[in-house]
């Protein structure tokens, strides 16, 4: 691609593949129209993705922490909005399946509107532990948007001991 500038200040840009049938005469202006189309096709395309009512589901994966205490093993994830009991916990030897599927609709109405929002939300965690776990002994809770799970282990593995070893 070749550019140079003529006495009129403006720009000449030929593509090297079709030589001259592609000269074009671009003023320094039209670069501010190219950023123009640029940011609309950004925008409207921004909008589709996150503002589109057709794509209102929102799937994600929720933030964990997992903590191992020795003879329990212990989950924190979150889950705001999420009502306890639209909150499903599977549990088999050493794999977990924490879900959530959940629908609102708010509405609103006045003299002369209504306004009707209905969003869905989904979550969904799967992992798997090393160790087996009592799965008579789980237990739950949902304080503040945090799901906590007690995970007791069948037989904890015992914590190494420190020994000193003599160099012979």
């Amino acid at each position: 691609m070749a550019i140079r500038k003529n006495k009129k200040n403006e720009i000449a840009v030929r593509n090297d593949e079709n030589k001259a049938r592609d000269l074009a005469i671009r003023r320094p202006y039209d670069l501010w129209a190219d950023f123009d189309n640029l940011f609309d096709q950004f925008r409207s395309n921004f909008d589709d993705i996150f503002w589109n009512p057709a794509t209102a589901i929102t799937e994600r994966t929720p933030l964990m922490d997992l903590v191992d205490n020795g003879d329990k093993y212990e989950v924190n994830l979150e889950m705001p909005g999420i009502p306890k009991d639209k909150i499903n916990i599977e549990v088999t030897g050493n794999n977990i399946e924490i879900s959530a599927d959940y629908d609102d609709t708010i509405e609103d109405k006045g003299k002369n509107y209504l306004r009707r929002e209905r969003t869905r939300t989904q979550f969904y965690r799967h992992f798997e532990l090393p160790e087996d776990l009592k799965t008579d002994k789980i237990d739950a809770e949902l304080n503040d948007g945090i799901l906590k799970v007690h995970l007791p282990k069948i037989e904890p593995k015992q914590k190494a001991k420190s020994k000193k070893i003599k160099i012979k």
